[in-house]
């Protein structure tokens, strides 16, 4: 069982779980006192710890060992439109584990959700990075106006536009000519980048367009599709 902690890990710390994730621990997943868990908090790598302290709605986790070092994911960020509770949870959940360092939601103008749950999207990547191995959890941004981002947006940057106008090269040819450095993947809402938007996009001298294929992609989709394939090409799946 993996816990991501805030706190610092070292020899010897004694760490007290906030009362969710010690009841949790305790009474959902029955740990006892005596037990291990593996400890992350996204700096100090991954710990194995002892429980101990035990009481009905309290414990303390005291480190032992460091059983693995902190690596870092890609410098890879997703910006992409909200969609609905249920896709967007999936999104966040897998975009976490294929390796992400930040989510960065974005409001296009043809977005239809005007709403997004930071705290939410945090709970599913945390849960998603316990799950799946990694040592850290990706940086979550609040909401943007696309127009506003790409304004401010940091020109060391390259975005891997996935536009679905279909006369971009294929994504993965693309990829394999595209330079080192940086990377963002953009998607765009559930009715695609409104025809402005895409002007605004493409002029940009960082950008470069891709295909995402024949077929017609919900959202969720691209943006996973897009994700596995950076990854395969230019990421830690080389």
């Amino acid at each position: 069982m993996r816990l991501y902690v805030e706190a610092p890990l070292t020899e010897g710390a004694r760490v007290a779980p906030p009362t969710p994730q010690a009841h949790y621990l305790l009474h959902v997943m029955r740990r006892k006192a005596g037990d291990r868990v593996q400890l992350f908090n996204g700096r100090d790598g991954e710990w194995r710890a002892q429980v101990a302290d035990v009481s009905k709605r309290s414990c303390v986790l005291t480190c032992e060992a460091r059983t693995a070092p902190q690596k870092q994911v890609p410098d890879l960020w997703l910006v992409f439109a909200p969609i609905k509770k249920t896709p967007a949870d999936y999104v966040v959940q897998k975009a976490t584990e294929l390796g992400v360092s930040r989510l960065q939601p974005v409001f296009t103008r043809r977005t239809i959700v005007t709403r997004v749950n930071g705290e939410r999207m945090l709970a599913n990547a945390i849960e998603a990075a316990e799950q799946s191995g990694r040592v850290s959890v990706p940086e979550i941004r609040e909401p943007r106006d696309l127009e506003k981002l790409l304004r401010d947006w940091p020109t060391e940057r390259f975005i891997l536009f996935c536009d679905e106008a279909g006369d971009a090269p294929p994504i993965a040819d693309a990829l394999a000519a595209a330079p080192k450095g940086p990377w963002a993947i953009l998607t765009g809402p559930e009715g695609g980048f409104d025809p402005a938007e895409r002007g605004v996009i493409r002029a940009l001298a960082c950008v470069t367009p891709v295909s995402l294929g024949e077929r017609i992609l919900r959202a969720d989709t691209a943006a996973l599709a897009a994700l596995a394939i950076w990854q395969a090409v230019k990421g830690d799946w080389r």
